[in-house]
């Protein structure tokens, strides 16, 4: 993960370009990660001023999901923007961090950006993961579908059948007919 750590004490002031790949090497560094694998590119505008760095995120490509449905993996594409703002500080300062505001002690001369990278990600999952969203290709893997249909159909018939067979539901039901 050095790779994701920003050398900034060198740096002049102004605007600097950096690019950093994210695949699945980066998300196995990541024990509990939502994501397991992608493909993405992250383009970093990095802007040094004198007591701050603001740092202006654009992450494009696409990760690999799981689906609810049934269970095979798929491709959602990715494409977020987002901005922190690196403030210089001394160590009682670090209570005034914020989500968008980093601060980094003054002796400090590099700044670690995987972590931020790995959230913003994360953050850009859907809720549900399906690969028959409309609009998508129709990923869904039939077999597992059906399967699955089979097994629910099962279940309700034994649930029908454990239902009726005690005798208090039907003392139950009728109390509801009457």
């Amino acid at each position: 993960m050095q790779e994701y750590k920003i050398p900034f004490t060198g740096l002049k002031e102004g605007k600097h370009q950096l690019n950093f790949d994210v695949d699945k090497r980066f998300f196995d560094e990541f024990e509990y990660s939502l994501v397991k694998n992608g493909s993405l590119k992250v383009d970093l505008e990095l802007d040094k001023q004198e007591t701050m760095l603001i740092l202006q995120f654009a992450i494009k490509g696409h990760i690999f999901l799981n689906c609810d449905v049934c269970l095979s993996d798929f491709p959602t594409n990715v494409d977020v923007k987002e901005r922190q703002i690196v403030k210089f500080g001394e160590d009682d300062s670090l209570e005034d961090e914020t989500e968008e505001i980093m601060i980094l002690a003054r002796n400090e001369h590099e700044v670690d950006i995987s972590s931020l990278i790995y959230e913003y990600i994360n953050l850009a999952v859907p809720y549900f993961h399906r690969c028959d969203e409309p609009g998508s290709v129709e990923w869904c893997d039939k077999e597992m579908v059906e399967k699955l249909k089979n097994m629910s159909a099962d279940q309700s018939e034994s649930d029908e059948q454990n239902t009726s067979a005690d005798p208090r539901w039907d003392a139950l039901k009728n109390i509801k007919n009457k």
